[in-house]
This record gives structure tokens, C-alpha cells and sequence, in this order.
């Protein structure tokens, strides 16, 4: 179940206008409204934008009489960071052993 979850983050953060939401949320709780206005697009594109971070768990979002504030939920960007170190390991490995092989064939050339 964790790969769907994992799925659904990726899916979610694979839009430019949801990452920058995202930016704007983690600076703060705001309104839909207030987070709509740098994009140049209508209120249920944003809407749109905001059930998908929604579902993939990202957000949340409150109703307080006629304000309906959005939080950011960071837990599942903890799952996308775990998933990523484990490439970053690899690439370490990858380029310790291709320093490893450079400084044995400089020193064989001297």
C-alpha cells in the first residue's frame, strides 16, 4: 500500500503549479483565495490542483465560517525523501568508485 501511497505523492508533485503551492504552504496555513492569486488560472482549475494534494495527502483543508484555510501535511514528502536517499546511496557508491579508478590510472601513468 505504501508504493500507491507513494504513487499518488509523485503523481501529485509532478505538477509545477502544485509545487508551488506547496512552496507557498509551508511558509503557512492560507485561503484558497489567497493561494490562487499568483497563478493566472480560474478558482476551480485551483480547486482542482488542491483535491489532488488533497488526495495524495499534502494538504489539508479546514472550514472556518466563509474562510477555508489549506495546511500543508509534510508526512508524505518524509516517504518521497526516504524513497530518494536510497538513489542518492547508489550515486555516492557510484562516484567513490569512479574516484577510486581515476586515482589508480593517474597513478599508474606517472
Amino acid at each position: 500500500m505504501q508504493a500507491d501511497h507513494l504513487s499518488a505523492t509523485f503523481s501529485a508533485l509532478a505538477d509545477p503549479t502544485r509545487r508551488a503551492i506547496l512552496a507557498r504552504l509551508a511558509s503557512g496555513e492560507t485561503s484558497v483565495k489567497e493561494l490562487a492569486q499568483p497563478f493566472d488560472m480560474t478558482m476551480p482549475a485551483i480547486t482542482k490542483h488542491l483535491k489532488v494534494l488533497e488526495h495524495a495527502g499534502l494538504i489539508t483543508r479546514g472550514r472556518e465560517a466563509q474562510w477555508r484555510p489549506c495546511k500543508l501535511q509534510a508526512e508524505p514528502l518524509k516517504e518521497v525523501l526516504d524513497w530518494v536517499e536510497k538513489y542518492r546511496q547508489f550515486w555516492e557508491e557510484s562516484f567513490d568508485r569512479l574516484d577510486d579508478y581515476l586515482r589508480d590510472i593517474q597513478s599508474k601513468g606517472k
